[in-house]
């Protein structure tokens, strides 16, 4: 799929507790929030587990990343499914080496109640072979 400005890729994800322990595994991230369970029996989910969302775009597209900023707004707990938005901000062949397109997108997270949990924006580069 080629991209263009003004696209909106949307995909959602349901976080689990074993999401949070692999995440814990491999960031060592091991904050009190992250592995005992409030009095609704849910974790947190590590800020930097909910901020892989909008790098899917990124993977499904091979874009090399430049910069990363986020924006966390509010708490992402077990059990959460989690809306993504990703809108592409600028798409276009660099005149100077027409095998890389620049990209810039801007991202928004809400929970399944409505309720913003993470935005922000990223840049990156994709290489083709042409």
């Amino acid at each position: 799929m080629t991209l263009k400005v003004g696209d909106i890729i949307s995909f959602e994800r349901t976080f689990t507790v074993r999401d949070v322990e692999l995440f814990l595994e491999i960031s060592g991230d091991e904050g009190i929030h992250h592995i005992t369970p409030d009095e609704q029996g849910r974790l947190v989910v590590q800020g930097l587990l909910t901020a892989t969302l909008p790098t899917k775009v990124g993977g499904d597209h091979n874009v090399l990343a430049q910069t990363m900023n986020f924006e966390f707004l509010r708490p992402v707990f077990t059990g959460d499914t989690i809306i993504c938005e990703v809108k592409i901000q600028k798409y276009e062949r660099q005149q100077n080496n027409k095998n890389r397109t620049a990209l810039i997108a801007s991202f928004l997270c809400e929970n399944q109640n409505g309720k913003e949990v993470l935005k922000g924006d990223f840049s990156g580069i994709i290489l083709s072979s042409h």
